[in-house]
């Protein structure tokens, strides 16, 4: 018999588990990397360093889009960027005109960029390191086979966005957003793009790369898991902060590197609540115990059955189209990742799927749609600045949708007949 439900199982579920990745460890490791990452941007390293690449390449315009697509893609990647493209967005959008191209492919260069990161990440600790968490899974784990993925998504984002910014450049009729633009055309005029960018930003910039690749190491050869990966991402933040209090940046002093902190912190108090509710679900419906019977076992047997009729690549599949759709109603990263992955994991192990490919699924259904939906705020404030219509952003939008589909639909295919694990 199921027991009655406790009306407090909700609550419990937000300090279940223990810190090496159940509930209460993985909310730990959200609020650190948050923090650590807001004391991050506070310096504007980040920032200013976007904008002297565009202030260096804009007079080089073959390598104008490569590489301010990249960097932008390299962002969503490792630092999970997204909301952050819509004010670079205003910045380059009028930039493109006058080299000739259009407002869409200024959303391509920048938000759809970091969505291409962001989906196809080796290590974003906003996306895939909370689901491999929660899936049980070692965080970074796959490593090497997610950066493969990475740039092969890249590239092909790259040449999609190439090809038609040639066309566009060739003929400016043949923009999907010719109209529109012509807001950008008739009020064009020299961008400032003055920026800080110095030895200060340098020694963040290396920071930031040797705590990665110290990470990346520490995974690899030593087994760490969240509590090692938050604790070396926190004193990053830490040394990062008196970077930027001894080099002035953003005139930051000992204060800002805390309040930045908690403010970093702060973004990430939503996902974590509902990492913690998420649990409480799982606890509402008799817990994780495959062997006890449960409201939760009954419906994974269920599924299990449905699913586990089709041949065991199909269920893989199946997961990736389940998390595309299920986007389109949370949009979060982070919160797609606390609702779904207590469910997914469980039930890739009874349909023969091993979780690296339930995470997998996760996070291209997760971050590609949000090139597409409507539901995504990013999207729609980044379209809205370039001034490009939702309507005329699905009509040049589809065919790459498209080609992400079918890509991603091979690579969840090929993961399982692999055996990723």
């Amino acid at each position: 018999m199921v027991s009655i439900l406790d009306h407090n199982s909700l609550l419990i579920g937000i300090t279940s588990g223990s810190k090496w990745g159940s509930a209460l460890g993985v909310i730990m490791f959200m609020l650190v990397i948050g923090g650590a990452f807001g004391i991050v941007m506070a310096t504007g390293t980040i920032d200013n360093g976007i904008l002297k690449l565009i202030d260096i390449t804009q007079g080089k315009q073959g390598l104008f889009i490569p590489v301010i697509f990249v960097l932008f893609s390299l962002g969503g990647a490792v630092f999970g960027m997204g909301e952050e493209a819509i004010a670079f967005a205003i910045i380059i959008c009028p930039l493109m005109i006058r080299l000739g191209y259009d407002g869409i492919t200024t959303v391509m260069v920048t938000y759809v960029a970091t969505q291409i990161g962001f989906a196809s990440s080796w290590m974003n600790p906003f996306s895939v390191a909370i689901a491999q968490g929660i899936a049980g899974v070692p965080v970074l784990s796959g490593s090497g086979f997610r950066f493969a993925m990475w740039s092969g998504f890249t590239l092909l984002g790259l040449i999609f966005t190439m090809r038609y910014g040639a066309k566009v450049k060739a003929n400016p009729t043949q923009s999907y957003s010719f109209h529109s633009d012509s807001y950008f055309r008739e009020n064009q005029k020299e961008a400032s793009l003055d920026s800080r960018f110095n030895l200060g930003d340098i020694l963040v910039l290396l920071t930031i790369f040797a705590t990665v690749a110290w990470i990346i190491w520490g995974v690899v050869t030593q087994a760490w898991f969240i509590p090692e990966i938050a604790s070396q991402f926190f004193t990053m933040g830490i040394v990062v902060g008196l970077i930027g209090v001894l080099f002035k940046l953003n005139n930051m002093n000992i204060n800002t590197i805390a309040s930045s902190f908690k403010q970093g912190a702060a973004t990430m108090l939503e996902p974590a609540v509902l990492v913690g509710c998420a649990s409480g679900i799982l606890l509402l419906l008799g817990g994780g115990d495959a062997s006890t019977p449960s409201v939760l076992n009954t419906i994974l047997s269920k599924a299990g059955e449905f699913i586990g009729q089709l041949p065991s690549v199909m269920s893989a599949w199946f997961m990736y189209v389940f998390q595309s759709v299920f986007n389109f109603f949370v949009t979060s990263g982070s919160g797609q990742a606390a609702l779904t992955m207590p469910l997914m994991a469980p039930l890739a192990d009874l349909v023969g799927v091993t979780r690296q490919v339930a995470v997998l699924a996760f996070q291209l259904g997760d971050g590609f749609t949000n090139i597409l939906v409507p539901t995504s705020a990013s999207l729609m404030a980044t379209l809205g600045v370039c001034r490009v219509d939702w309507g005329q952003w699905l009509k040049f939008i589809w065919r790459f949708m498209l080609a992400l589909f079918a890509v991603s639909s091979v690579i969840v295919i090929s993961a399982h007949y692999l055996g990723f694990s």
